[in-house]
Formats: structure tokens, C-alpha cells, sequence
């Protein structure tokens, strides 16, 4: 059988900026010869997030994440459908997840690294299950519950960073639907903030290549920030700690701006920042979804009804074809997505 793969070409290094070149395709042959408990899938769509960015390097900065192995498939999430199948569990026809995924056409594996899902939760639209119906919806709606602390009547105003993005375009909905008053986003362009209001139910939303981000949290939080969802970090973040509230929270989901630096994770914060954070008894706690995947179950059935009935909407941008791998992160990585980035393998 022929298999397509999208291989780690080259590493950008520790400060570089990463481009399509640091991936090559390549054709080779797979034995469809099944072992014991294996299964062959079909790819159908791949996902590209800025985590990925860590396991470019050498060495990944976070005790969780393994560097990805020069001329080796680069691996992800991925959603694919079981063409043959010596695993109990799974059968041929079945719609299979992992976060382990390898970025190939075709792919052996074992079956207990899969987990089967039913495109009927997603009305037939698979490659959720990468993103609102996934570990990007699990991330949101868990990060909020467990590290937000939203209360219903209490006033309370929501920032987040990246707020078109895949996380963070569920966090503000879902910010939204447990009870802030006011759910601001900051994103980077004039489409995307009007996508925030006018589709997704945000209160306002701040460009932050065309304004004073400063100047616009003041005119769009008058009351203060008590929560911010932080999926960039940097400069951004410490004017948005600025000006939360006493008792505020910090939910510290990611920081993009800081990936391409030889940093370590979290990245150190300026004095200024920790000053303000402790002055005002501003919790700021980093959030990893893989230490809460005890309530994946439950999460993820509320994620799909949510989907289902329209009160979380889903936002993807979607590239075709295996080759193109590389070009979606790298765009991804400098904001040209709208929602989750998703590439398309296969039908």
C-alpha cells in the first residue's frame, strides 16, 4: 500500500521562526499484514496547534511533550475511519481518534492508542473531534470550569487572548454561557473581531495590530477584568493583568507569542507583572487538560450538545492534502486561521 507522509525535515531551532520548509513529503510502502491487536486506518483530517511549535526543537522545554524525530512523521490529533481491523474493540467502517496520530494517509496502530467516536454526536462533521468535540473543547470548557471561576449573577467581565483562535473562540462562548456579564476578545484583524460579536456572542473585541489594546480593554471592561483565558503571553498578557480586578483569575492555557523563543514554560513574567499579580491576589495558574482527563467523558458529551443545539458555535479553517501540512502550521502560527486549523487528507 502506498502512504503519504509529512516529515520533520529540518529543525527551526530554539529562536527560529518555523517555515513549510522544516517538512518534506514522502511516499513509502505500509504492510496492510495486520498484527495482533492492530488496526489500519484511513486519515481523514489532521490537526495543526501551537504546541507543536515545543516539539520542533530538540528539547521541548515541558516534562509532558516529547520532541518529534528528525525524518520521522511529525504526530498530532488526528480522526480517521478503520479500513481493517485484529483488535476486539474495533471493527472495519468505525470513525477512530488520537492525539498520537502520525501525519500519514495510512497508518498501523495499536488499537487501545484509539478511541471510537460516533459522527452522529457531531452531526457527521468528524473533524470536530479535533477541535470543539476534542481536546481543544475539553481544554476550554475544563479550563474555564476549573481555573475560571465564573459565578451566575456576579458581574463578572472575561479577556481572552487569541479569542478567534480554536481554545480560545469556545472559552469566550462557553465564559459566556456559565454567566459573564461581559466576555471580551482580543484577536488580529478587523474580521475576526467582527466574527467574535456578531457570530460567537461576545461583548467586544480588540484588534491588536490596529489598537492601543490598553485603551480598548478600558473602553470595553469598565469594570475591570476578574477573569482572562491567556493563550498568548508576553507583552499582551501584561497589559491585560494590568488591569484585573482584586481576587481576579488567570487562566494559563498557552502563550503563542513566546514558542519561538528559547524560553521555559511557563515564560518568566516581568517584576511589574508579579507585583501586579500579587498585589491584587490575582490567582495564575497553568492549566494542562491531560491532568483533568478523568471528566473527559462527561465534558465532551456536553460539548456535543452544545454543538448540537447551536449554542457553541464552531469556527475551522481547513487546507487540503498531506502536503500542505507544514503550511497550515506555519500559518497557524502567525494567526492566519479563523477557529481551529484543520488540514483535509482524505474523504
Amino acid at each position: 500500500m502506498l502512504v503519504k507522509k509529512a516529515i520533520l525535515n529540518s529543525r527551526p531551532g530554539s529562536n527560529g521562526v518555523p517555515d513549510p520548509g522544516n517538512f518534506r513529503l514522502e511516499e513509502t510502502t505500509l504492510n496492510p499484514e495486520l498484527r495482533e491487536e492492530e488496526v489500519l486506518v484511513k486519515t481523514l483530517y489532521l490537526s495543526v496547534d501551537p504546541y507543536m511549535r515545543c516539539r520542533m526543537n530538540e528539547e521541548t522545554g515541558s516534562d509532558y511533550l516529547t520532541p518529534w524525530k528528525l525524518s520521522e512523521s511529525a504526530e498530532g490529533g488526528g480522526v480517521g475511519v478503520v479500513q481493517s481491523s485484529r483488535h476486539d474493540a474495533l471493527q472495519e467502517g468505525d470513525v477512530v481518534t488520537s492525539f498520537t496520530w502520525p501525519w500519514q494517509s495510512h497508518v498501523v496502530m495499536k488499537g487501545g492508542t484509539l478511541q471510537k467516536v460516533n459522527p452522529e454526536l457531531v452531526d457527521g462533521h468528524v473533524s470536530y473531534f479535533l477541535g470543539a468535540v476534542g481536546m481543544t473543547g475539553l481544554t476550554a470548557l475544563l479550563g474555564m470550569r476549573e481555573k475560571g471561576h465564573v459565578t451566575k449573577g456576579a458581574n463578572q467581565t472575561l479577556v481572552v487572548s487569541g479569542a478567534a483562535g480554536a481554545c480560545g473562540s469556545l472559552a469566550g462562548q462557553i465564559g459566556r454561557l456559565d454567566g459573564c456579564s461581559r466576555v471580551v476578545g482580543i484577536c488580529g484583524s478587523e474580521d475576526k473581531c467582527k466574527t467574535l460579536v456578531e457570530l460567537l456572542g461576545f461583548s467586544g473585541a480588540i484588534d491588536y495590530r490596529r489598537q492601543d489594546v490598553a485603551i480598548g480593554l478600558r473602553e470595553n471592561c469598565p469594570d475591570g477584568i476578574d477573569i482572562y483565558f491567556d493563550n498568548v503571553g508576553g507583552e499582551l498578557s501584561d497589559t491585560v493583568i494590568a488591569q484585573m480586578n482584586q481576587g481576579g483569575h488567570v487562566i494559563l492555557c498557552g502563550q503563542i507569542s513566546q514558542y519561538n523563543k528559547d524560553v521555559p514554560y511557563p515564560p518568566p513574567l516581568s517584576q511589574e507583572t508579579q507585583d501586579n499579580l500579587q498585589r491584587k491576589n490575582i490567582t495564575r495558574e497553568r492549566f494542562l487538560v491531560l491532568d483533568y482527563m478523568s471528566q473527559a467523558q462527561n465534558a465532551l458529551c456536553e460539548l456535543g450538545g452544545l454543538v448540537a443545539s447551536g449554542q457553541i458555535k464552531v469556527l475551522e479553517t481547513i487546507e487540503n492534502g498531506i502536503e500542505n501540512m507544514g503550511v497550515a502550521f506555519c500559518s497557524m502560527m502567525k494567526g492566519g486561521n479563523l477557529g481551529k486549523q484543520i488540514v483535509k487528507i482524505s474523504n
